[in-house]
């Protein structure tokens, strides 16, 4: 393992999506339209120009309702978060004698992947362990975003040993946080999560269905994910649904967020949990908290939403366990390494065979 003193040295970069941190077109248009030429496969076009052509209108149609929202909310704090996530793991590197640079690259905001790894390769360091903040392994988030690496570092020239890290939502430190957090917002709601009438939602990232049938596992680890967490909270019933965007003429993961809600008849009280979200962000503030909200006030529920506690210790822990892994040294209580089955030749991976076959209704009531 590398160690502080040593002849070879690290630096940790971590991999994020990015939001626009103000409230303005001119941030916000540039942002959805390298994520939407960044998703053209799913809408394929002839030539270069058709794919940005698109991409430019769909950027255009999207962002009014898009800057409204970041308005609401004072601007997106995905960035800010993401940088203390970065300072706290640097500091819990240290505690473990671990001296590295740290730094966040965005995949669709500054500071961009570029930016990351020229400001990284200042330090000079041997091996860049890559972190990707997306527990549940995606192809448009944790693959996207490792590809997005290579290709950075292929243009720049600079060739350091890589430690790629993929799948790592059964870290056991992870899902003692995030049930941790789950169970805190129905105490202080004064909720019992296994009263008949109380129930818990889980709230994830949608995903073009063409992804899942392309091979995706994401839908089998979000399945795999609501059992581990139902198993901790020992909670028998549950729901899950999922935050699409129908601003794309697409198949979409099912059941969408609000036809989960629907769905619980004879119930009064939900607790809602992003299990797709590092931090808060657009996607928890306003499509949750306020989108959300009110379609659960239509329905004659109560609403708690469990917030993200984006530098929880436990949490930072858990990030720091990822680094220190991808390097070469042994972290107790961490699950065995399995080969990655989403990107071969990622190096930390603990994704293993699922704990049960996918439901795609995605409903456990």
């Amino acid at each position: 393992m590398i160690r502080s003193g040593s002849a070879e040295t690290a630096a940790a970069l971590l991999l994020n999506f990015g939001e626009p941190a103000t409230p303005a077109l001119d941030e916000v248009v540039p942002f959805l339209e390298a994520i939407f030429t960044a998703n053209a496969r799913l809408e394929p076009q002839e030539t270069v120009e058709d794919v940005a052509l698109r991409s430019r209108e769909l950027a255009r149609r999207r962002a009014p309702g898009l800057v409204e929202a970041y308005e609401s909310i004072g601007g997106s704090p995905l960035n800010a978060q993401a940088a203390d996530q970065a300072a706290a793991l640097q500091t819990a590197l240290e505690a473990r004698g671990e001296t590295m640079a740290v730094a966040v690259g965005m995949q669709f905001t500054k500071p961009s992947i570029d930016e990351a790894l020229e400001q990284l390769r200042a330090n000079d360091p041997d091996t860049l362990v890559l972190v990707p903040v997306y527990p549940l392994c995606g192809p448009s988030t944790t693959v996207a975003a490792l590809t997005s690496v290579r290709a950075s570092l292929r243009q720049s020239g600079w060739d350091p040993r890589t430690v790629e890290i993929t799948g790592w939502h059964r870290h056991p430190g992870y899902v003692r946080h995030r049930a941790d957090a789950t169970r805190r917002t129905a105490e202080d709601a004064g909720l019992d999560l296994n009263d008949s009438d109380v129930r818990l939602v889980f709230s994830a990232h949608g995903t073009p269905l063409r992804y899942v049938r392309d091979g995706s596992r994401y839908v089998e680890y979000v399945e795999e994910w609501c059992h581990l967490q139902s198993e901790a909270l020992g909670v028998r019933r549950w729901a899950l649904g999922y935050q699409n965007h129908s601003n794309r003429r697409i198949e979409w993961t099912a059941p969408s967020i609000e036809e989960a809600l629907r769905s619980l008849t004879e119930t009064r009280a939900i607790v809602v949990d992003p299990i797709s979200f590092m931090h808060e962000q657009s996607e928890t503030l306003v499509e949750l908290d306020v989108d959300l909200a009110a379609e659960a006030r239509e329905l004659g529920l109560a609403f708690h939403r469990v917030p993200i506690d984006h530098e929880a210790s436990m949490f930072i822990e858990v990030l720091a366990d990822l680094v220190i892994t991808a390097l070469g040294g042994e972290v107790p209580g961490v699950p065995e390494l399995r080969a990655c089955r989403c990107k071969p030749g990622a190096d930390v991976c603990f994704n293993g065979e699922p704990l049960g076959p996918p439901r795609l209704d995605g409903n456990n009531s």
